[in-house]
């Protein structure tokens, strides 16, 4: 279906309408029509890292459960719940998180096979930037993948959703490899795209019920919007998430990239919102990420002076800055950096500014929001 799905009204207390509001999206889709006893099916989540659910930074189990029941009722039984964390990439730190997370105890209530092994395998890609991907195992064996993905901001891509949540399936700190591949946001958003287009997911189902707002996509806060979307094509739901948090959807890196090759319009179409749907409305004071006006910089020097851009974006573009005070010296930080430019001393973190290439992971992985984004005042008039 080139159409979204939106229900709103829903909270995760509510399992009845959640239900409901799945089926409709099950119900709209030609894809899940195909769905039966045969299917292997790859239910593929956000889960970022260690958080609890009400965090907003995780797909709530609640959600899990709903798509579960639908696949169940379609006579689905082999369905694995797989995802590859942004840290260090171990059965044991993959048990802590889906623990962490709720999805342990969805798993185990609704027999779904929770992944816990790190196998891993390739897969050739048409892409732009890259010609072949290292994926789950789960990803390459499953016929039919839905992204579970959360409706977040996010500080280097302005927001993650579906699209972006696909990074998962690429291999603990692999995804570091990535960002010291392509640190530019136009390139990385082109390497989004091929990763999309390679993984194919059938189906894409946003947790935004609870949202998080601000600096994410760890370090924000949660923002209850109450609604559930859900698609066949990534990018239109995308889209319809960057019109309803208020972010121009050209300012996404991955979303321009899908722009440049015909994937997606410019703007949501108003056509593509599906009969029965909730209306597509701007949420009220959603905050971007404090990164996201300098993002658009460039854009706003005057053209006699744009040969200074880029010295004048080394210095002054957003960067990651560690609050001594709270750091706790664990050194989730260095593990992820993928430019190694952070090291741990006397029990507390240190970037060397000069080396950060501004990809943030060490803002996503910090367990204690110590890691600030930092920008100057004047970029933010």
């Amino acid at each position: 279906m080139k159409q979204v799905v939106l229900k709103s009204g829903l909270s995760y207390a509510d399992a009845d309408a959640l239900d409901a509001a799945v089926e409709a999206i099950f119900a709209a889709s030609e894809k899940a029509a195909a769905l039966g006893p045969h299917s292997r099916v790859l239910l593929k989540p956000n889960l970022l890292a260690k958080h609890a659910p009400e965090k907003a930074v995780t797909t709530h189990p609640m959600v899990v459960a709903a798509v579960a029941d639908a696949l169940h009722r379609r006579g689905v039984a082999d369905i694995t719940l797989a995802d590859s964390s942004g840290g260090i990439y171990t059965e044991s730190s993959m048990r802590a998180i889906y623990k962490a997370s709720g999805l342990a105890g969805v798993c185990e209530e609704k027999k779904l096979r929770l992944w816990e092994q790190t196998t891993s395998g390739r897969k050739a890609a048409n892409g732009l930037r890259c010609k072949e991907f290292n994926l789950l195992t789960p990803v390459i064996e499953s016929d039919f993948i839905i992204d579970l993905s959360k409706v977040k901001t996010h500080v280097m891509t302005g927001m993650t959703c579906a699209v972006k949540n696909l990074f998962g399936c690429v291999p603990g700190l692999q995804k570091a490899e990535f960002h010291m591949r392509f640190p530019d946001r136009e390139q990385f958003g082109e390497m989004l795209v091929d990763l999309c287009e390679t993984v194919a997911p059938a189906l894409t189902i946003a947790d935004g019920i609870v949202a998080l707002e601000g600096d994410g996509p760890a370090g924000g806060t949660p923002k209850v919007m109450g609604i559930l979307l859900g698609s066949e094509d990534p990018y239109l739901l995308d889209l319809a998430v960057a019109k309803l948090i208020g972010i121009t959807p050209e300012k996404v890196p991955y979303l321009a990239a899908a722009m440049r090759r015909g994937l997606c319009a410019k703007q949501f179409p108003e056509e593509a919102l599906a009969s029965g749907s909730d209306s597509l409305v701007l949420a009220e004071g959603f905050l971007l990420p404090s990164s996201y006006a300098d993002i658009t910089f460039g854009d706003q020097v005057p053209t006699g002076l744009r040969w200074a851009t880029p010295m004048v974006t080394r210095f002054a573009a957003p960067h990651p800055v560690i609050r001594r005070a709270k750091c706790i010296g664990c050194g989730k930080c260095a593990e992820i950096c993928p430019g190694r430019t952070i090291e741990v001393k006397n029990k507390k973190a240190k970037i060397k500014k000069d080396d950060c290439i501004r990809c943030f992971c060490c803002h996503e992985m910090c367990p204690v929001k110590a890691i600030d984004v930092k920008s100057l005042p004047f970029f933010k008039l």
